[in-house]
């Protein structure tokens, strides 16, 4: 027994010194390539081995011709030990290499294709990663591009209608300067109309700005959807008057929501607004409310015959006015754009869908406690 003991502290302390090297060898080594890393821990193992065995043996509990055996097999071990480390390190380097490149493609600006060779499991699950992020950054990078093309059409639309009104303010102007307007009253009632939707537009301009920058001012009171609706319908009556069209609003329900009522009643407008806009004479448009699984459900059905399939996706885009929209009334596209902004602020979703003969616009609000 005490034979044993000794043999195995002998072995433990001659490993122990081998161990000890190969940590400080790996430290000093920790940059260069996992190969050479691979190989250390392969020579330490069979390091540690040798090293107890002579250990052992200069303690005289082995014979010379032991000693030559035993230290022969742990030779050949070292060998095909050695081999397989460098074998293996040289593939594990190639798949890292591999990875390396194809990240640089998704990098540059392109889409990650992960290596089609088998890698180990990590280098699998980077390579996952790696795809999924690349998904994202295609996503990223194809809204950036939207959103600039957004932009683009913005300035192109605004610089429009501004050039416009400004032209017949300064035409009407000089006229009203010169003495020529056979009519100075309807002239002067014509720039006040000008003037007051000049400052319309400006206001929307601001209003959208404040919500791209996240500091839209809410004050959330507790407020009935039949009362907001009722506000919404009176205030758009003159404008259906106008357009021929007829308001309905007989299916609301009572069901009380908490938001900013301002801005809530701003939404309801701008999509009574456009409905009445967008709708022929003698057509209808319905206001509805009611609960649903998500909350509160409210919406607005047009006549306008539809809205097409591929333009969808952008109704409630920043500038956006569709093909038949290009001149006054239409707008510079913002209202839309600001009633999904001031939804989402009151952590609700706009949609729109078609339905025949025309298209409804929902607004989907979470139910009050």
């Amino acid at each position: 027994m005490r034979d044993t003991l000794l043999i195995a502290l002998y072995a433990f302390a001659g490993a122990a010194v081998t161990g000890l090297t190969g940590a400080a060898a790996l430290r000093l080594l920790r940059r260069r390539s996992l190969t050479v890393s691979l190989a250390v821990v392969a020579a330490v193992g069979v390091g540690g081995v040798l090293t107890g065995t002579l250990a052992v043996a200069w303690a005289m509990f082995l014979s010379p011709h032991d000693l030559t055996v035993v230290t022969t097999v742990v030779a050949m071990a070292a060998v095909v030990s050695l081999a397989t480390a460098l074998i293996l390190g040289r593939w594990v380097v190639a798949r890292s290499r591999e990875l390396a490149m194809a990240a640089r493609s998704f990098g540059d600006g392109g889409d990650f294709a992960a290596p089609e060779a088998p890698a180990t499991a990590e280098l699998a699950e980077v390579s996952r990663e790696l795809a999924a992020t690349s998904a994202r950054l295609a996503e990223s990078r194809e809204r950036e591009r939207l959103l600039e093309t957004s932009r683009r059409e913005l300035v192109a639309w605004i610089s429009h209608d501004l050039r416009t009104p400004l032209a017949g303010l300064r035409a009407m102007a000089e006229a009203l300067e010169d003495g020529v307007a056979d009519d100075p009253d309807r002239y002067l009632k014509q720039i006040r109309t000008e003037v007051e939707r000049l400052d319309g537009m400006v206001g929307d301009l601001f209003e959208l700005s404040r919500i791209h920058a996240g500091t839209l001012p809410l004050v959330p009171s507790r407020i009935s959807l039949y009362d907001l609706v009722g506000d919404a319908l009176a205030g758009a009556g003159p404008l259906a008057h106008a357009h021929g069209v007829r308001l309905v609003g007989d299916r609301v329900a009572p069901v009380p929501v908490e938001v900013d009522a301002k801005e809530m009643s701003r939404v309801l407008g701008n999509l009574l607004v456009n409905a009445i806009r967008r709708t022929p004479a003698d057509g209808t448009v319905a206001v509805a409310a009611e609960p649903s699984a998500d909350g509160v459900v409210l919406s607005v059905t047009d006549g306008c015959g539809g809205i097409p399939e591929e333009d969808l996706p952008r109704v409630f885009d920043t500038g956006w006015r569709g093909t038949d929209a290009r001149t006054p009334p239409a707008g510079a596209g913002l209202g839309l754009a600001i009633v999904r902004g001031i939804v989402e602020a009151h952590r609700g979703r706009a949609t729109v869908h078609n339905i025949p003969g025309g298209c409804r616009f929902e607004v989907t609000l979470p139910a009050a406690p």
